[in-house]
This record gives C-alpha cells, structure tokens and sequence, in this order.
C-alpha cells in the first residue's frame, strides 16, 4: 500500500488539473449512517425508503402537502447533520485544495461536510440538506431565510423563489428528479477537463453519477514517439489518471476504468497521501 500511497502523491504533483470524486464512504467515517448497508437506514425501515421514492412526485403534485408533511417531520432520517463532523479524509482533500492541486470536489454526500471542512470549490451533486432550491431557476437560499413556520401558521406553504418565484424545495435530489442543470453540466465539464481523478468512498453504481469516471476516461491526448528507425509519429493515450481509494472494489475497479485502487478508510489513506505529496514538493 505505501507504493500506492506514494504513486499517487506524484501523480498529484505531477498533474495540471485534479478534481475528487466522493460518495458515502466518506460520510460513513464521520458517523453519518448509510441508506443500504447490513445496518442501513433503508435495511432497518422499509417504509422509509417507499416514502423516499415518493417525495418528488409529492412535491410535483402538491408542494403546499410537502412541505406540510416535511415541517411535521423535520427530524433527518440522517440524524442530526448538523452536529456531525467533518473527518481526516474531509480535512485532507481540503490541504490539497489549498495547495491548488484539487481544482474541484463533486460529492454525492448531502450533509455539507466538504465546506464545513473549509473546501471551497464544491459541487453537490444529489444536492444539500442545509440549503434550498428553486426547481425552475436553481437559485439556492439558506432556510433562515425564510420563516417556513410562519408560513405553515398562515396557510401560506409552498415557499417561493425570490428570483423567479417559482417553487421552491429542499435543494437534496430525490429519487427520479434530475439532477441540477448547473451541478450536472459543470460536472460533465470537470470530468472532462481533469487529468487526475480522485475518487473516494463511493461505490460507483449509482447513476449517472458514476458515469463521470466512464466520461473521463475517454478522454484521449496525443503524445509524440520516435521509432528505432528514427521516424516520429503520434499516438493517442489516455488522457487522465484514475485513483480510487475504497474500502473495497468497484465496477471501476473491475472494468478497468480506474488505473489503480489503494483499498481502505479514506479518513487514514487520504491524510497519509497528503504527508506523501508534502514530502515530494519539498525535495523536488
């Protein structure tokens, strides 16, 4: 593993453009329950998971009814989000943003721990659970700014859009919405333009999230090359790199469209290669 560990700091240094990858593995390291898992919220509650895949429809249908039923239940199913913490695995992706090596980070994780850890180039992919959206704009707002339990007492519920006044919902994704047309199209961009991914704590099946890997790695760059003869020609090469540090294999492991897998908690492996790149900056 420390030849891994040690491969993938020079990489980093080495690359022009690196963005992370981050799922609920992530998350899991700091506390945060998952959804699937032997201990999962949904293993434990079926009925939770229906309602789940109910919600956006409810919201299309009636939002004054959502956001009813949603400020009688205001409890996560998560737990009390803001009191987690971000963890090592957090805190290191936020270094390698500071030493301007992480251009970006796009999270599948709802529960604001990348900026709480001081990242700031964040895409959220599946949304944030402290904030809310305009689902005909996209504008975001923080919940302060509206009094939702003033408007439920006057029977004034949905909330909406300061800028458009269309309606306005919880900014997380649920199931069979799209995805934001914002996240989503400068997600695609990113994958497209990084030469390094990092992709850290997520098991790459949910879509289409997990099809940012795939899109990166179609990516193909030039490189000259010079035969025994003396002739020069040009081959087309891969043109980024793919990381994975996972608890265990992926798809992207198995298909091949990672380059390589540092298998583990990424709260222990992310901090140790950030002391890795830290050494190589200081001796190159």
């Amino acid at each position: 593993m420390k030849e891994l560990i040690q491969r993938a700091a020079q990489d980093l240094v080495s690359s022009k453009y690196a963005i992370a990858l981050t799922g609920a593995g992530m998350s899991t390291e700091s506390g945060i329950p998952d959804f699937r898992g032997p201990s999962g919220i949904w293993t434990k509650d079926p009925e939770a998971e229906k309602r789940a895949y109910l919600s956006y429809e409810k919201f299309k249908e009636d939002p004054k009814e959502y956001w009813e039923e949603r400020l009688s239940r205001p409890s996560s199913m998560l737990g009390d989000l803001g009191k987690m913490e971000p963890n090592p695995g957090h805190h290191a992706l936020t270094k390698l943003q500071k030493m301007n090596i992480l251009r970006w980070i796009i999270t599948q994780n709802i529960d604001n721990l990348h900026r709480k850890a001081g990242s700031k180039n964040v895409l959220e992919y599946h949304g944030n659970a402290f904030r809310l959206r305009c689902v005909s704009c996209n504008s975001r707002y923080d919940p302060e700014e509206y009094d939702l339990k003033k408007l439920k007492e006057e029977r004034k519920l949905p909330p909406y859009c300061k800028e458009c006044k269309g309606a306005v919902k919880s900014d997380v994704v649920y199931f069979g919405e799209p995805i934001p047309s914002d996240v989503a199209h400068q997600s695609l961009e990113e994958a497209w333009r990084c030469d390094l991914m990092l992709i850290c704590g997520t098991s790459a099946v949910v879509y289409p999230f997990a099809n940012l890997p795939i899109i990166a790695r179609q990516k193909r760059v030039e490189k000259e090359g010079k035969t025994d003869t003396g002739l020069f020609f040009v081959e087309k090469i891969p043109g980024v790199i793919i990381i994975e540090v996972n608890a265990e294999p992926t798809p992207l492991t198995g298909e091949g469209i990672s380059d390589y897998l540092i298998q583990g908690k990424t709260g222990e492996i992310l901090p140790k290669i950030v002391e890795e790149v830290e050494k190589t900056r200081s001796t190159g």
